[in-house]
């Protein structure tokens, strides 16, 4: 390891191995789990040091640095550049840079499945377009709530119509607790969300990717309510949506298409708060991607059934796997806590 990786790497990420680090900066948390803390004590846990003297082009330069050192070597043969790849790889899921964040991860894997086979997902200067996109960097404040804006179903499947050669493609799945860290159903009007991306990598080094949730179209004031819960409904672009809890996973083409023809089948179906609501949608799209959870549901007045709350705690209690492995393994999983 030489110096210019070691500075960098101190920079971006130090790696807190007891306590807390005192620092006049507030500085990030984020603990991976690759195998959770309630069946074994495989538990990394990193603090990421916002230098905050630095210029958000700096931070930007500084970043696809730390990149392009971590792209080459075999990373699947180095424990060390196996962490440090997954933390980065949180980090970027924290930024929302969800497409970058899963690249980082693929970096960690073996190409196991018949997605990974073929696929190659180096990281390019055309990742710099990510980062430059990306209004605040390193000291971002990615919890703030930004109002999700509809989306037919349509767009979203034009989305991945760009008449390239997909080498890979990637579903992340999001929940957004009421209460972060506790499984309420609800905290007065907030009930949570949960919702999907969805991420095609092409051939060419380029990607198409959108994020997405099932939503309730009012039909009047009282809809999706315990006193009326079924309404129409409507998909929102969620790219922004906040997010407590997170898994990722690389899947086939077949999986993904059988997710975007359960978006189809979702046009126009009835919202209903009990019964169909995005916790449902979801979890029927994180099944199709392979993913399992279990203990979703939860009761409120006048209903019950799956919801963000129950769902999201369920993450945290290692409560869910990877049913093509029976385990945890082969999943990014990032949370907030």
């Amino acid at each position: 390891m030489n110096f210019r990786f070691n500075f960098l790497f101190l920079i971006v990420l130090i790696i807190c191995l007891s306590g807390q680090i005192a620092s006049a900066q507030s500085p990030v948390y984020l603990t991976s789990v690759n195998e959770h803390p309630r069946h074994s004590g495989n538990v990394i846990e990193a603090e990421i040091k916002l230098n905050t003297n630095l210029t958000k082009a700096e931070q930007r330069k500084q970043l696809i640095t730390y990149l392009k050192d971590v792209e080459t070597g075999n990373v699947n043969y180095n424990p060390a550049r196996i962490k440090r790849l997954y933390y980065l790889a949180n980090l970027l899921t924290r930024l929302r840079l969800y497409p970058l964040a899963m690249k980082c991860f693929f970096k960690t894997m073996q190409p196991e499945t018949d997605s990974l086979a073929t696929a190659d997902l180096p990281i390019t200067l055309k990742d710099d377009s990510l980062l430059e996109k990306q209004e605040n960097l390193l000291g971002a404040d990615t919890d703030k709530e930004i109002s999700s804006k509809p989306i037919s179903n349509e767009k979203i499947s034009e989305t991945f119509d760009d008449g390239k050669t997909a080498i890979a493609y990637a579903l992340v799945f999001h929940v957004k607790q009421p209460v972060r860290g506790k499984p309420k159903i609800f905290k007065l009007a907030n009930t949570g969300h949960t919702f999907i991306t969805l991420i095609k990598y092409n051939s060419d080094s380029t990607y198409a990717a959108i994020s997405y949730g099932f939503y309730p179209k009012k039909d009047n004031p009282l809809s999706a309510t315990p006193l009326i819960p079924s309404t129409s409904s409507t998909f929102k672009d969620d790219s922004e949506h906040a997010w407590d809890e997170v898994l990722g996973k690389f899947i086939s083409k077949r999986r993904f298409n059988k997710i975007l023809a359960l978006t189809r089948q979702y046009h126009n179906i009835a919202y209903h708060l009990s019964k169909n609501n995005c916790t449902d949608f979801g979890l029927k799209a994180a099944a199709l991607a392979g993913l399992k959870v279990w203990d979703t549901k939860g009761s409120w007045p006048l209903g019950s059934g799956n919801n963000p709350g129950v769902t999201g705690q369920s993450l945290l209690e290692g409560k869910f796997d990877n049913t093509d492995t029976g385990d945890r393994q082969n999943l990014l999983i990032t949370n907030r806590n």
